[in-house]
C-alpha cells in the first residue's frame, strides 16, 4: 500500500477501535503546527506494548519538562487513564501530527501506530520494558523504516534487536529510572517482594509464578522476615494485602532491603543496580531473556528454598552489561530521539 492509498488515522481508528478515542488535544495543536519546525521543540510520540502503560513513559517527564519538548503517548481511547495521569496521552483519533514516532516493539499497537502514521513520520524504536529475543511477527513491518533503535543496556539491546529482527545497530542510552537510585538504608530483616501480574488485561499480559512468589512470601515472614512488596503497576493490591505494601515505587522502595526476590522482569536489573542482590522465582512456564536471568544471585523453583536464598544472595560481579550506563539516561535517549526527528540538523 502506498502512502498516498493508506487510510488516514481518523479511518483506522473508526475500523480499528471502533470510534472509542476521545480528544486529548487543544486547539493549541493545530497553531503549533503551523509554526517553522525551527522555531519550536520536537514533537514525539510513543506507542508502547502495553497500551495503556503510561508507567514506562513517566521516568523521562523530569527530562522532558526541563527541555520544553512535546512528548506525548499514543493510547487507543481514554478509558484505561486514570484521573490525574501526568503523562500526556492522546489517541490517533485525534488526528495527531509528528516528528518522530518511537515504538517500544513490534506488537500490535505498536505496528498499527506505525501503519496508521505511515512512511512520511520518521520511526525509532526504543525499549522501556523486556522483551524475549524471538523475532515479532510483525517486526519486518519496521526494518526499512527504523531511523534509530535504543536499549538500556548491550544485554536488553540483543534481545531487543531479536524481537525487532534486525541487526542494524543498537544505541545503549541507559534506563532512566537509573537516573535517581535511591540512597541504601537497608533495614535488618526486610526483603522486597518484587510482583509481576497476575492476570493479563487490555493493557498486556501477565507472567505466571504468582503462587510461587505468594508461598515465598509467607515463607520468608513464618521465618521472621519482614516483607515488603513493590507492587507491578497492574498487579492487584489485594493478593498482598496480608503484607506492607511500598507506597513508592519498587526501585526507591529497595533502599529498606537487605534483599529482594520476584519474578524476574525489567526492574531486576535496575534493583541490582542500586546494590541490592536479587532472588528470582521460576515458574516451569516462564520465559524470560536470559540475561534477567544472570542478574539474579540464584533462582528458585520451591517456597522452601526462598530462606536461604535471600540469606545467602549477593550481587553479580560484573553488571554493566544488563544495567548500562548509570546517570544521564534520560538526557541520553531524548538526544537521541532528537537526532532521529531532526536529522538534517545534526
Amino acid at each position: 500500500m502506498t502512502d498516498a492509498s493508506r487510510p488516514s488515522r481518523r479511518s483506522f481508528v473508526a475500523g480499528s477501535l471502533a470510534g472509542l478515542g476521545l480528544a486529548a488535544l487543544t486547539g493549541a495543536t493545530t497553531a503549533s503546527a503551523a509554526a517553522p519546525r525551527a522555531a519550536r521543540p520536537p514533537r514525539i510520540l510513543v506507542a508502547t506494548n502495553e497500551p495503556w502503560g503510561t508507567y514506562h513513559v513517566r521516568p523521562l517527564l523530569p527530562e522532558i519538562a526541563r527541555r520544553g519538548w512535546d512528548v506525548r503517548q499514543l493510547v487507543p481511547d481514554l478509558s484505561q487513564i486514570a484521573p490525574g495521569e501526568t503523562v500526556p496521552v492522546v489517541t490517533p483519533a485525534d488526528d495527531p501530527t509528528a516528528d518522530l514516532l518511537v515504538v517500544t516493539g513490534a506488537t500490535n499497537w505498536p505496528a498499527d501506530c506505525a501503519a496508521a502514521f505511515g512512511r512520511h513520520t520518521p520511526l525509532a524504536a526504543t525499549s522501556l520494558a523486556y522483551l524475549n529475543a524471538t523475532e515479532a511477527p510483525r517486526a519486518h513491518e519496521f526494518e526499512r523504516r527504523l531511523r534509530l533503535v535504543t536499549s538500556s543496556s548491550a544485554a536488553e539491546g540483543r534481545a531487543f534487536a531479536g524481537h525487532l529482527g534486525t541487526r542494524r545497530r543498537v544505541r545503549v542510552v541507559g534506563s532512566p529510572q537509573t537516573d535517581t537510585l535511591p540512597t541504601p538504608a537497608p533495614e535488618p530483616g526486610v526483603v522486597l517482594v518484587l510482583t509481576s501480574v497476575t492476570y493479563p488485561d487490555q493493557t498486556g499480559g501477565a507472567a505466571p509464578g504468582t503462587q510461587l512468589l505468594l508461598d515465598a512470601a509467607a515463607a520468608l515472614e513464618a521465618a521472621g522476615k519482614h516483607v515488603l512488596v513493590g507492587l507491578h503497576p497492574r498487579e492487584n493490591p489485594a493478593l498482598w494485602s496480608d503484607y506492607e505494601i511500598s507506597p513508592v515505587p519498587s526501585l526507591q522502595a529497595s533502599a529498606r532491603a537487605e534483599a529482594a526476590i520476584g519474578i524476574p522482569g525489567t526492574v531486576f536489573p535496575l534493583i541490582a543496580a542500586a546494590g541490592v542482590p536479587v532472588v528470582g522465582c521460576v515458574d516451569p512456564r516462564l520465559v524470560v531473556p536470559d540475561y534477567l536471568l544472570a542478574v539474579c544471585s540464584s533462582l528458585i523453583d520451591d517456597p522452601a528454598e526462598a530462606l536461604n536464598a535471600v540469606e545467602t544472595a549477593t550481587l553479580p560481579a560484573d553488571l554493566e552489561d544488563v544495567v548500562g550506563p548509570i546517570g544521564g539516561s534520560a538526557a541520553r535517549l531524548l538526544d537521541a530521539w532528537g537526532r532521529a526527528a531532526r536529522p538534517s540538523r545534526g
